[in-house]
């Protein structure tokens, strides 16, 4: 069985540890590579499609607010992307903000997760339900 390719974009050391005893919760079979900020993310996204360097992510978590590069500009960058539209991408942040939620579903995402992480939200029980449904998937 292979894991879920997980690309979490947080520069939260905190968020991080949350995340990664949510998914162990869960029972969720994944590999997490963690971007401290956007930057580095379209940088190691850059890369793997230029090397070949190992699969595209198959689920992305993407906070909003981070140094550098922030989670909108991410998504700007992934939007129209042939190669970036099978990867289910949720923003994860600590905005409620209409305009904040407007600009992320223009850029496209899947989902928007509101931190504190709840594993009882249905924001995030969507998320996690579909990282379920894409292990399911890669076990066939």
């Amino acid at each position: 069985m292979q894991p879920i390719n997980i690309l979490l974009v947080e520069d939260d050391t905190l968020d991080v540890i949350d995340i990664k005893r949510s998914l162990d919760k869960l029972n969720i079979f994944y590999k997490l590579t963690n971007a401290k900020n956007g930057e580095e993310a379209i940088m190691l996204l850059d890369e793997q499609i230029s090397s070949g360097s190992g699969p595209l992510p198959d689920v992305m978590l993407i906070d909003i607010n981070m140094p550098k590069v922030n989670g909108f500009e991410v998504l700007e960058y992934m939007r129209g992307r042939q190669e970036f539209k099978q990867i289910k991408r949720f923003i994860l942040t600590t905005s409620g903000d209409r305009d904040d939620k407007t600009m992320a579903e223009r850029l496209g995402v899947s989902g928007y997760i509101i931190k504190p992480l709840k594993l009882n939200s249905p924001s995030a029980m969507d998320a996690f339900n579909l990282m379920i449904d894409l292990l399911n998937f890669k076990k066939n």
